[in-house]
């Protein structure tokens, strides 16, 4: 269902993954609705340090992202409501509210970049949550695609087989 939603159905990676897939889409099956009540409980914390009317229609969903992409989250600002998606796998879990509020940034900018108005949103954000906001410096383009901070995991994986 979420692949029609992502920006390339290939990013959500199950069907591919044949030694896998079953243990996945089992996992998967006895626990989304658990872990994406988690990340709608972030998204709704993010949405509370706006106004009411500056806040975006949005929906997010845990996934487990193609390795190939190499990215723990995306935003997909052109469906409606926007939707985010997060591969709780390649992080852990304590690191999932980052992801969420970096992904809703995006969202709530209505862009892709990390520019300076994105660095901006995202400040406010991380204020908001009680994380570390970042300071805007010319050239931190770069150093902002990771903001904030999140710990990897070992095996993105092993979350989604059930093994953690």
């Amino acid at each position: 269902m979420v692949q029609r939603l992502a920006l390339e159905p290939k990013m959500v990676d199950v069907m591919d993954n044949l030694r896998d897939r079953i243990p996945i889409c089992t996992f998967i099956g006895n626990n989304i609705d658990r872990v994406n009540a988690q990340l709608n409980a972030y998204l709704q914390a993010c949405h509370e340090c706006f106004h009411p009317q500056d806040r975006k229609t949005m929906q997010i969903f845990a996934v487990p992202l193609a390795q190939s992409f190499g990215i723990d989250g995306l935003c997909n600002i052109s469906t409606t409501p926007i939707t985010i998606f997060v591969d709780v796998g390649r992080v852990i879990p304590q690191d999932w509210l980052c992801i969420v509020a970096h992904e809703y940034a995006h969202a709530h900018l209505g862009e892709s970049g990390h520019s300076q108005k994105f660095a901006s949103i995202l400040s406010h954000l991380c204020l908001g949550l009680g994380l570390e906001p970042p300071s805007w410096k010319p050239g931190m383009e770069a150093s902002l695609r990771s903001w904030p901070h999140c710990q990897s995991t070992r095996d993105p994986l092993a979350f989604w087989l059930g093994i953690l």
